[in-house]
């Protein structure tokens, strides 16, 4: 009963950051707040709903898989959007001394 209610306050903590990033992807003005928006909420609200999904399997072979999952996923998210707003930084910024 307990393991069921902290899975879902996992699942829709989860859910309400990846609204609030798709809400600040459509709403932001210019790229680079729109790429922080997706990478903090994406990043979290992916690591809540997997952290859900560990508490509903309990100890087993796929949550150990799961967990390796989130470690990835805080390497590569921020890792990936900082690399994005470089390569936009990047291509404006030789647009410009032109």
């Amino acid at each position: 009963m307990i393991r069921e209610a902290i899975m879902i306050i996992f699942i829709i903590g989860g859910l309400f950051f990846f609204t609030v990033g798709t809400v600040g992807i459509l709403r932001l003005p210019d790229m680079y707040t729109r790429a922080h928006s997706a990478a903090k909420c994406d990043t979290l609200g992916a690591v809540l709903i997997l952290l859900g999904i560990i508490i509903y399997n309990g100890e087993s072979y796929a949550s150990l898989k799961l967990l390796l999952i989130i470690i990835f996923l805080w390497v590569t998210n921020p890792t990936a959007t900082h690399l994005i707003a470089k390569a936009y930084y990047n291509r404006y910024r030789k647009e410009e001394e032109r």
